[in-house]
């Protein structure tokens, strides 16, 4: 193995949108990343392949997407013999660590890293299973995610990340005295993940009255689209007790959690500053999916709106090639391709099966270039009574299935999707390019009747598991944070907001 193979960094925030990142045009203040993003390739329309956090982080790791892997929801098993990218770095010779969430669930809690350092946050059995036949689940968000944000002194999220802060520069440390191999490390943190709760040393980062408002107020009923409406219930985000205050506040907590996030991120920068490492160290910035945050009244996930669909995605070596913009779509499924270019590794003749994704190392070398290809994402979780899925080719983004009727915007000229073209006459031929490369990607009435057998058998086990001493599905068991992750019995909404709040 070469020595000078570069190192790998991924860096993984939770539910953060690029829209509040001052290097997309935001509010957020973010020296860290607004540095990394000055230094680096900033892809501007990048996006996750599913709106939702376990889903869209197996995508990332295999380089499919989620249904080909039977990523259905939070509650789907990633299977151990599907290879992931930390698997092909193996084989490249890297050493390979998780520091954080990757939202595993089953018996596997590795996937090809060589170690983790932290116990997953999430439950790793099947509890957060769904079943379409029924309305919501207790694990689900709900309105009390907005109205009870503000000011803490600490909370299980701040336990979490700071955990996987610590191990993750001492392990930058450990690979600094050790020579001649590559390393490929994943610090995945859950800020700024709701709740909305924030330190005060960064809610005073900014003024309460500049917080900025959505943009998009929630459309009267008879002009909203089925699945909003949906998600509205599904999250009980119309039960009158959300106000003005309450988003404001929510929302500046949110903020106040992506500064947290920044620091962080400036803490791994000086670490591998420290260590000698920067200059070899490929760094990779993104997230697992956005967050509506009060856009047409929405918050949390599993919509396919910009606000929560899209993600940041900067890449950064500045000796590896010049800074720039790409405005070409991309998503999360070209992260695996990409990380195996830079390590010299051609993943094309390994692969098992052909990947979804493609390096974005040509993009990087050359941000101007135009590189038009369609990305695809999928809701497949409860929410939905059966698979909904989007294609985004060129300006346009379709949406189709979930029974409701089929959604097309315009992104050039509605970038707030308030505008369904779907029935325009000028556009019936756009509409009927994009619903054929729905077809060409999905087999629909078979995907949904994979997705129902699997909800029936995680179920029939899980409620299995619950009748004695369940299986332990912790790499972990022994771990000392264990104190602050979710493995019942408390319901997520419970659990969440465990910590000690201002008074």
């Amino acid at each position: 193995m070469p020595h000078n193979h570069p190192n790998i960094l991924l860096i993984q925030a939770d539910q953060l949108k690029p829209q509040v990142l001052s290097s997309y045009g935001g509010f957020a203040v973010t020296p860290y990343l607004d540095q990394l993003a000055d230094q680096g390739v900033v892809f501007e329309n990048a996006y996750c392949n599913f709106p939702l956090c376990a889903p869209s982080r197996f995508s990332m790791l295999s380089g499919m997407l989620p249904s080909r892997i039977g990523a259905f929801d939070n509650g789907a098993e990633y299977l151990a013999q599907i290879p992931t990218v930390a698997h092909y770095l193996r084989l490249a010779g890297y050493r390979t660590c998780l520091s954080g969430k990757q939202h595993f669930v089953g018996p596997d809690m590795l996937h090809g890293f060589h170690e983790r350092l932290v116990p997953e946050l999430y439950p790793t059995d099947f509890s957060w299973t769904p079943s379409w036949d029924e309305v919501r689940m207790n694990s689900n968000n709900n309105s009390s995610g907005v109205t009870r944000a503000g000011i803490c002194a600490r909370s299980v999220q701040m336990d979490h990340d700071e955990a996987v802060l610590y191990r993750a520069k001492a392990k930058l440390h450990d690979y600094a005295r050790i020579k001649g191999q590559p390393f490929f490390l994943v610090a995945s943190f859950t800020h700024p993940h709701e709740p909305y709760f924030a330190l005060q040393k960064y809610w005073d980062r900014y003024r309460h009255d500049d917080i900025p408002m959505p943009i998009t107020g929630l459309q009267p009923e008879d002009k909203r689209e089925v699945h909003t409406q949906r998600m509205l219930n599904h999250h009980s985000l119309i039960d009158g007790d959300i106000n003005n205050a309450h988003i404001r506040i929510a929302r500046h907590g949110y903020l106040s959690n992506v500064s947290y996030f920044d620091d962080m991120v400036g803490d791994l920068m000086a670490t591998l500053e420290q260590t000698d490492l920067l200059d070899n160290t490929l760094i990779v910035v993104t997230s697992d999916h956005g967050d509506m945050l009060g856009e047409h009244g929405l918050w949390f996930k599993k919509h396919f709106f910009d606000h929560c669909s899209r993600v940041p995605l900067i890449v950064h070596a500045p000796r590896r090639f010049s800074s720039g913009r790409s405005l070409n779509n991309v998503s999360l499924v070209d992260l695996l391709p990409t990380l195996c270019e830079f390590a010299d590794f051609n993943v094309a003749e390994r692969a098992p099966q052909p990947l979804d994704g493609a390096s974005l190392l040509p993009q990087c070398e050359h941000p101007d270039a135009r590189d038009e290809r369609p990305v695809f994402s999928e809701i497949t979780s409860e929410g939905v009574p059966a698979p909904m899925l989007m294609v985004r080719d060129s300006q346009f983004k379709l949406i189709k299935g979930g029974q409701a009727p089929t959604v097309l915007y315009d992104l050039e000229k509605d970038p707030q999707e308030q505008n369904n073209v779907a029935e325009q006459v000028s556009l019936l031929d756009v509409r009927q390019r994009l619903e054929n490369l729905t077809l060409n990607c999905w087999d629909y009435d078979s995907l949904e009747e994979d997705i129902r057998l699997s909800q029936r058998r995680r179920r029939l086990v899980q409620a299995a598991h619950e009748v004695g001493n369940p299986p332990v599905w912790d790499s972990q068991p022994e771990d000392p944070t264990l104190p602050w992750i979710h493995r019942g019995p408390e319901e997520y909404n419970d659990w969440a907001w465990l910590g000690i709040t201002k008074q």
